[in-house]
């Protein structure tokens, strides 16, 4: 009887151990999106990656912006890194954020935040999500809460980061 037992538990466990079984995580955060929606604009191998932090641009591509220094146009994860470049003294023009509606780049002069929302921030426990409209923004912030600001006041809580650590 206790062969049978024991047969039966290993099969038991052989068959549900197929590949066809396993788990999976499919949790997406909520800054992500496909590959072929996110519009990457460094150069070179690492044109997929933030270059302050080193983290995926495509994961993080919600919260994206960029500017120009010279011919080179940067890309960041996030306003945080945006600000952590400029804090390095760095003089850069024409910055642009990612509409989260149309997930293309728009001028920060023209877009509305939405700071502090109940969805996740990057690199900062302070959201910034930014919108072309201040309608769309006003969907969101209903949804999700937070307080609509423009850039400069957006930036100002992205240097809120840096208080408590040497840049």
């Amino acid at each position: 009887m206790i062969k049978i037992v024991l047969m039966l538990s290993f099969v038991f466990l052989i068959v549900g151990c197929n590949s066809n079984s396993s788990p999976s995580f499919s949790h997406t955060l909520f800054q992500t999106v496909e590959l072929k929606d996110a519009i990457l604009v460094q150069k070179g191998k690492n044109k997929q990656y933030c270059i302050q932090c080193g983290m995926d641009l495509v994961k993080f591509y919600k919260t994206s912006h960029l500017a120009q220094k010279d011919s080179v146009i940067y890309q960041y994860c996030s306003l945080h890194c945006l600000e952590e470049h400029l804090g390095k003294g760095v003089t850069l023009k024409n910055p642009k954020v990612v509409d989260i509606a149309s997930l293309k780049f728009i001028s920060v002069a023209q877009a509305f935040y939405v700071v502090g929302s109940k969805k996740r921030g990057t690199m900062s426990k302070t959201s910034k999500y930014a919108f072309k409209t201040k309608e769309d923004a006003k969907r969101f912030q209903s949804q999700y809460g937070g307080k609509i600001m423009d850039f400069n006041s957006a930036r100002e809580k992205a240097q809120e980061d840096f208080k408590y650590y040497k840049r």
